[in-house]
């Protein structure tokens, strides 16, 4: 079909064609001519319009980034102090505002070694816990194929060095400040209550060295295990109960009225001055009892605690303890950090959850020195100047545990006064 009849000029000849036939033809062929003009006129084929172009959407390209590991129980037993310092460290990051550090969490519970290596293979260069003394053992062989540094929220000083720093609280660190502040007033003698175990053997040695080395005496020393019965034989032990009755019971003093004084009325004191409860605060307050009982109970004996009583709001509520002192971490910025996690997260975190944070801020100081894609400085952790944060002032030496600089406090029915601020720097340390 000739293409033009649907142009405007091609129907006008197209319709002169038509119509001059009419002048030659007779009347009746006008009907057959305009049926077949009629017939020959089409409407223009209907073309579909062709279906819109697909938007092309490019995979959005990821930041490069320095990764960071968290190694945390997010489940099982240790679940909750695992999400207190999980989210601690996501309010870090998120208050420093550094967009090079990328954190992810890995859940220990189901297995240390296996979330170690799926960390690794996912391109993280630095671990941030465990928390376990566990979990730090299965990981650390991992850490080190891979030249990956751990900075661990254990405690435990065993698992420290070849790339482990301990970020803890130390129980010897604790025990020597408060030692030597009460070495600073006066205090010359020394008794020692620790558990049976690793930790009352870290207490004890501690309680001996800061002792020894600040030119006090240590007279008495007991150790126990946790049962009412052996709390108090272990009092009657540590304060020399049977000599010092038979001591007593060897002259009667005689009082104005004629009688003779009981035999308890005339015990001697006991052999030291201050007495470190080497435990938690249900503990102490457990020994109290004996303790009253076998001539060393409160307003006789200065009490000494360790770090643990910081984490014991219930302290206070324990009258026999009002007066105590005891060594720990600053806790004002702590409480702080408390309020901002309870209006974002709606509970109470752990107060481990200051280790979760300060770590965050600990990466942030050295990540001016870390190149994207690089291994961890780890020669900065070592800096001699130290760092600090939630908890104050901190340092890793060479056996990779955490120095810290510690306050003392006094345990009051308000709560703990502050009777020996924590350093500033690590200049100078404290004796007082």
């Amino acid at each position: 079909m000739d293409m033009s009849i649907y142009s405007m000029e091609g129907r006008g000849r197209f319709w002169n064609r038509c119509f001059s036939g009419l002048k030659r033809t007779a009347l009746p062929m006008v009907a057959l001519a305009a049926a077949a003009c009629t017939q020959t006129v089409q409407k223009a084929p209907q073309v579909e319009a062709p279906p819109a172009p697909v938007p092309v959407v490019e995979a959005p390209k990821e930041i490069p980034q320095n990764r960071v590991a968290l190694l945390l129980p997010m489940s099982g037993g240790t679940a909750r102090v695992g999400q207190s310092l999980a989210n601690a460290a996501n309010m870090a990051l998120l208050d420093v505002k550094n967009t090079n550090i990328k954190l992810t969490v890995y859940d220990t519970a189901p297995g240390a070694a296996a979330a170690a290596r799926r960390a690794v293979a996912e391109g993280n260069k630095l671990f941030l816990g465990p928390l376990l003394t566990a979990d730090v053992t299965a990981v650390r062989g991992v850490a080190k194929a891979a030249g990956i540094p751990i900075i661990s929220y254990s405690n435990d000083a065993e698992v420290a060095g070849n790339g482990v720093y301990i970020l803890g609280f130390q129980p010897d660190q604790s025990i020597d400040r408060v030692v030597r502040y009460a070495r600073a007033q006066g205090v010359e003698r020394f008794g020692a209550l620790v558990p049976v175990g690793n930790y009352g053997q870290r207490a004890s040695g501690a309680m001996l060295r800061a002792v020894r080395e600040s030119g006090g005496k240590v007279t008495a020393v007991e150790t126990y295990e946790r049962s009412r019965a052996k709390l108090q034989a272990a009092v009657r032990r540590l304060t020399d109960y049977e000599a010092r009755v038979a001591r007593a019971s060897q002259g009667g003093i005689v009082r104005a009225d004629g009688t003779v004084a009981p035999v308890q009325d005339r015990l001697g004191p006991v052999s030291f001055q201050a007495l470190l409860i080497a435990d938690g605060s249900q503990i102490a307050s457990a020994f109290l009892g004996p303790l009253t009982q076998y001539g060393a109970g409160p307003g006789k004996v200065r009490y000494l605690g360790p770090e643990l009583w910081n984490a014991e709001p219930g302290i206070r509520s324990v009258q026999g303890l009002h007066g105590a002192w005891y060594a720990s971490v600053p806790d004002t910025r702590f409480q702080q950090l408390a309020s901002r996690y309870r209006a974002k997260f709606g509970g109470a975190p752990s107060r481990l959850a200051s280790l979760g944070y300060d770590s965050v801020l600990l990466v942030n100081a050295i990540a001016g020195d870390w190149t994207i894609g690089s291994s961890f400085p780890e020669a900065r952790l070592r800096d001699a100047d130290g760092f600090a944060g939630v908890d104050g002032i901190f340092r890793f030496g060479a056996s990779g545990i955490a120095d810290r600089g510690l306050e003392v406090g006094q345990v009051g029915a308000s709560g703990t006064t502050v009777v020996s601020p924590a350093p500033r720097t690590f200049a100078k340390r404290p004796g007082a």
